[in-house]
């Protein structure tokens, strides 16, 4: 799978996404991640990619000319590519992501993002080139790279063989509505805290059933909005869970 990012700083997103399991799948030739920076297709002497808004306001804006260069860029380096690539602007307007998305996201052969700066970009070329606006949460970051990099790390992990055992994404939080269980390694006990008698049973079909309980006890308790949504799809109608 391969990712493009276009950025005004390619180290940051190139640096991260180079360490722990990212790192291990690019080297593998798992994943691809190029950064392409816009600043390259600046087409003024100082490279210059802001200027000041029309109609007035605090900042500066990014221009439309190297935002689309730099896609076009993109685009001519890929090779048999059949379907046109989503492109992916982070910006807090934007639809916000989730496991869901990540799933949806991970079955494309070819991703792109766009990483604003200053009080965003120029709207004419995001209307040429967004297919998707996406955001990490109510707040205001910086840039892009930020949310960019924390997307491309969520899709990785369904990449197939990205994670080693390409079940372990299976179990783990969100990925079928739920929080994730508690987890335990050695020793047994640690400052008077045991594990779970049940843990140490060998018994598989309670062990998972435990796993199940809680799961759903940790979901109630801290994301209640998860938990009214997983009785909606899975209950009864008398607040029953019936599991798959």
């Amino acid at each position: 799978m391969n990712f493009y990012v276009m950025t005004l700083f390619p180290d940051m997103v190139i640096n991260c996404l180079s360490e722990s399991i990212t790192g291990r799948a690019i080297k593998n030739g798992l994943i691809n991640v190029e950064a392409v920076n816009i600043r390259d297709f600046a087409t003024n002497k100082y490279k210059h990619v802001d200027d000041y808004i029309y109609g007035g306001g605090s900042g500066m804006l990014m221009q439309a000319e190297p935002v689309y260069l730099a896609y076009k860029h993109i685009m001519e380096s890929m090779e048999n590519t059949e379907k046109t690539p989503r492109v992916l602007y982070m910006t807090p307007q934007g639809k916000t992501f989730n496991q869901s998305m990540a799933q949806e996201f991970s079955q494309e052969e070819n991703l792109i993002f766009l990483c604003g700066h200053y009080e965003g970009i120029d709207e004419r070329v995001l209307e040429m080139i967004v297919t998707d606006e996406v955001s990490v949460g109510d707040y205001v970051l910086t840039g892009g790279e930020i949310p960019a990099i924390t997307i491309i790390d969520a899709v990785s992990r369904l990449v197939p063989g990205v994670l080693g055992k390409d079940d372990s994404a299976l179990y783990e939080s969100f990925y079928d509505g739920l929080l994730e269980y508690p987890q335990y390694t050695r020793p047994e006990e640690f400052m008077g805290k045991k594990v779970p008698e049940v843990l140490l049973s060998g018994h598989h079909k309670n062990i998972e059933k435990w796993r199940y309980d809680m799961s759903l006890e940790r979901t109630r308790i801290k994301r209640p909005d998860l938990y009214e949504k997983y009785l909606k799809e899975h209950g009864d109608g008398q607040g029953k869970i019936q599991r798959n």
